[in-house]
Formats: C-alpha cells, structure tokens, sequence
C-alpha cells in the first residue's frame, strides 16, 4: 500500500529537499507541497492522505495549530520537523495531536523510517525530542493526576505503560518480560484502548501525567518508537 504525504514547510528548499527524498520510496507518494500551516489544513482536506509533515513554525498558521486541526478532523496523523531540539513547543504538538517529532537534520532513512512508523499507526520521537518532553513537563509542573485512571489497568498493563513512558519498544518490552511481541502488542494496544491514548507518543505523555514514572527519570535510551 502507498503512503501519502502533505510536506509543509515555509522554506522551499527544505520543503523540496524531504519532498523528493519521500518520493524516491516506491511505496511513497507525496501530493502536495505546501508553504504555512492553513495551506496544509486545506491540501489534507483535498487529497486525504496518511501522513501530514508540518514544520513547527510557519506563517499565516503554526505547525501546531495545523495539526490541532487535522487531528480533530480526521485520521491523517502528522510528524512535526524543527530546527532546534530546545524548542518549547515540544509539549505543545504532543498534545495536539502530533505522532511524530524530528529535528530537521534528520537522516535521510530515519525520516523515511518516521513516515513509514507513523503511517502504521505507531508513533516516534527523535531521542533529544523526548528528553525535551520530559523536561518541558518538570518544567511546567504539569498536573498530576495521581495514578487514578491507572486503576483500570491490570498489573502488566500498568508496567506496560511504565515501559513505553520510559521509551522500550515492543521488541525491548518483550524481553523484559520474557513474553512474544505479539503478547506485547496485546497488552499496548488494551492500554491504549482503555485510557482512550491515540498512540505511544500520547502513552509516554500519561505515564508521566498520572505520577507513574516521575520528572526527570530518563526515558530508556531517549526514544519512543513503534517496532
């Protein structure tokens, strides 16, 4: 199956640069080019494709408020791109939405890889990302909720979410448990449906909302992927 992708960015350049390197996947197909974040709403709307990668910050609307409303409108998932990894809005597009963040300087295969992730319905974060998640969080001093939603959680699933918040992927997961991954897909997707989390990235977000794991723990290797 094709994955298709919206390219957002205001830089033409950059813009054309990820555009050509997805393009040159036979198994990707990107439809549209487009410089600012309402340019982007609107080509989702027309050509609904899988996959939306929106720069953070671009006129007229922001990469955040893009995906805020493409979320909400339908199933297309996004990958947001900055320049800087010390970027406040970090926190910000996670809970807009956002399935996906890199730095620009993203190797070529790691944004392919993204894309790809991201089109299957996990999730990814570059590893300086997800150290920022965590310290955008202890910085905020974002409210916790005090393991209360956890409590319709059975004893694996609660240490299943431990594991994602601390960024394990299934692979990784598994053999802590010494169970299959297709075990662990199970308990990751009944935590998922049962705190109503769109993906990993939303799940790494709970864990730490709900007081499971505590700021400034770092997550397991920096990363929060699907495998």
């Amino acid at each position: 199956m094709t994955v298709r992708v919206v390219v957002a960015d205001d830089q033409e350049l950059v813009r054309s640069g990820f555009a050509m390197i997805l393009d040159a996947q036979p198994d990707i197909e990107v439809v549209a080019e487009v410089g600012d974040g309402a340019r982007a709403v609107d080509a989702v709307r027309r050509h609904a494709p899988d996959v939306a990668l929106l720069d953070v910050r671009m006129p007229v609307m922001d990469g955040i408020e893009a995906c805020r409303a493409i979320a909400a409108a339908g199933s297309c998932r996004t990958v947001m791109l900055t320049t800087f990894d010390s970027d406040a809005y970090v926190y910000e597009a996670l809970h807009a939405g956002a399935s996906g963040f890199l730095l620009k300087d993203v190797r070529r295969d790691d944004l392919v890889h993204a894309v790809r992730v991201v089109a299957r319905g996990d999730a990814l974060l570059a590893p300086s990302v997800a150290r920022r998640l965590v310290e955008e969080y202890t910085a905020r001093g974002a409210g916790r909720v005090d393991g209360a939603p956890l409590e319709v959680l059975t004893a694996r699933e609660r240490e299943t979410l431990l594991l994602l918040g601390r960024g394990l992927s299934n692979a990784e997961i598994a053999a802590e448990f010494t169970v299959s991954e297709h075990t662990v897909k199970t308990h990751v997707g009944n935590v998922l449906a049962k705190l109503a989390l769109r993906d990993r990235v939303q799940a790494v977000i709970c864990a730490y909302e709900t007081g499971l794991i505590a700021p400034g723990t770092p997550p397991h290797g920096g990363a929060a992927r699907g495998r």
